[in-house]
């Protein structure tokens, strides 16, 4: 195993993290001997463990939120968000790799996961947006969210393909392993939410029909359901979907300029502001490579790494005066907030709140500037840190933070940190042959 200095680091520092007093300041760990790398060991570490300690027991997938403070006023420890366990699912290859677990210990897991998986509740070939842990029957999502949700479904699909092209070379196990993951990724029925229009719908609910209504189209965090509904070799859906669907008869490039950098596609179906949460620029891409991904509407690349420095600047001029806000301290995505959960992002959805998820996935586009928020955090603001990483969100304006983390935030960390050092979840995904046949149909380059 690998890594055995920054893991002790690690114990070290939960010891000293371990009394919260709920103020946005130093607790006296030292921390500035450590290395940049020895820094994203840690990181990575604490946030990989989020999805193999913490993991719900049944199922070994990822609880949809783990708070240290126990307040669990929904009563919801046992539940499992798919999306979030996609990230997972990725995220323990970054444990395997970075000597973590063993492969042996990785395998295991993926079992347990897959067995889950084949038989937990499906909707059409989708899961739900949350299941039970120890039933695998579905937890509706709200009233009328009790059915598929393709896109989660997508989130984890993106994240078995990852996995199986890793074990594909392996033993006869994990052979077998690769082929129940695509069994499960050839049961999704991607071109039945078509509802035969062309567009995909979110949801789909035994109860309720198609009543939630919700096509989806205009740029937001879905690319990754569109490649994967094209690249299906079993049910595909056809590319004026995603022409006419999810880029808008081509409305979607109809860019606009924010802080001197052009947001490249057309945000302002979602808000009134130019830009949006920075978790449309991590979750279809820990598989799907952005370097040198292009289509018809966008330079991919330019795309995500202009809207994280769009953040960063918008940090720096600080329009509403914000406490803290700076070059170390900079970030802003849906996370919790001081009221509850919203949708933080620069504009009138400012809040005052960071989430640190935001700056520390974006690594592999503002690498110097996420370092020196990865920095700040465990140099000046350890409070902030606790055993799964840093917590969800802060403010210091109001001087407010809670040891709470949500899956769909902690993920996207460690895959993204290991984009950016090494390639290996982008290198993965994009060797699938059925993910290039389908990039391939939509008129993508890469």
């Amino acid at each position: 195993m690998k890594n055995f200095l920054a893991i002790a680091f690690v114990l070290l520092l939960f010891s000293a993290c371990s009394q919260k007093n709920r103020t946005v300041e130093k607790s006296g760990t030292n921390t500035s001997e450590l290395s940049d790398n020895q820094l994203l060991d840690t990181v990575q570490y604490q946030t990989f463990q989020y999805f193999w300690d913490g993991a719900e027991p049944h199922s070994g997938l990822a609880r949809e939120r783990i708070h240290l403070d126990n307040f669990y006023p929904q009563n919801d420890q046992d539940v499992i968000t798919l999306g979030g366990s996609g990230f997972g699912v990725m995220a323990i290859l970054v444990g395997l790799e970075r000597g973590f677990i063993t492969r042996e210990q990785a395998s295991e897991r993926y079992r347990k996961i897959v067995d889950y998986l084949g038989k937990a509740d499906r909707f059409h070939g989708a899961w739900p947006h949350w299941l039970d842990g120890p039933t695998g029957k579905v937890t509706p999502f709200s009233k009328k969210d009790d059915g598929g949700d393709l896109v989660e479904t997508a989130f984890m699909i993106q994240g078995l393909l990852t996995v199986a092209e890793y074990f594909k070379t392996g033993n006869a196990e994990e052979q077998k392993l690769v082929e129940d993951i695509n069994s499960l990724w050839h049961d999704v029925e991607w071109d039945w939410y078509t509802q035969g229009k062309d567009v995909l719908y979110w949801h789909w609910s035994p109860n309720y029909g198609w009543e939630m209504n919700f096509p989806v189209g205009g740029y937001n965090e879905c690319l990754i359901m569109y490649v994967l509904a094209a690249s299906s070799p079993t049910h595909p859906i056809q590319p004026s979907v995603y022409h006419k669907g999810w880029a808008r008869g081509g409305k979607i490039a109809n860019d606009t300029v924010y802080y001197g950098l052009n947001t490249v596609l057309n945000f302002y179906e979602h808000n009134d502001d130019p830009t949006g949460p920075l978790f449309w620029a991590h979750y279809s891409y820990l598989g799907l490579n952005p370097k040198g991904l292009k289509d018809t509407y966008a330079d991919y690349w330019e795309l995500n790494r202009n809207q994280a420095l769009i953040h960063y600047k918008y940090a720096l001029d600080n329009p509403k005066g914000f406490k803290g806000y700076g070059e170390k301290q900079w970030g802003f995505t849906s996370s919790y907030s001081m009221n509850g959960y919203a949708g933080h992002h620069p504009g009138e959805s400012d809040l005052g709140v960071i989430s640190p998820t935001a700056a520390l996935s974006s690594f592999p586009y503002t690498p110097e500037e996420s370092m020196q928020f990865l920095k700040y955090l465990y140099t000046k603001a350890d409070t902030l840190i606790g055993k799964y990483g840093p917590y969800d969100a802060y403010s210091e304006t109001d001087n407010w933070y809670l040891p709470r983390y949500l899956a769909i935030d902690q993920g996207p960390i460690p895959v993204m940190i290991e984009n950016y050092r090494t390639g290996l979840l982008w290198e993965l995904f994009m060797k699938n042959e059925d993910v290039q046949q389908g990039l391939q149909k939509l008129g993508f380059t890469y």
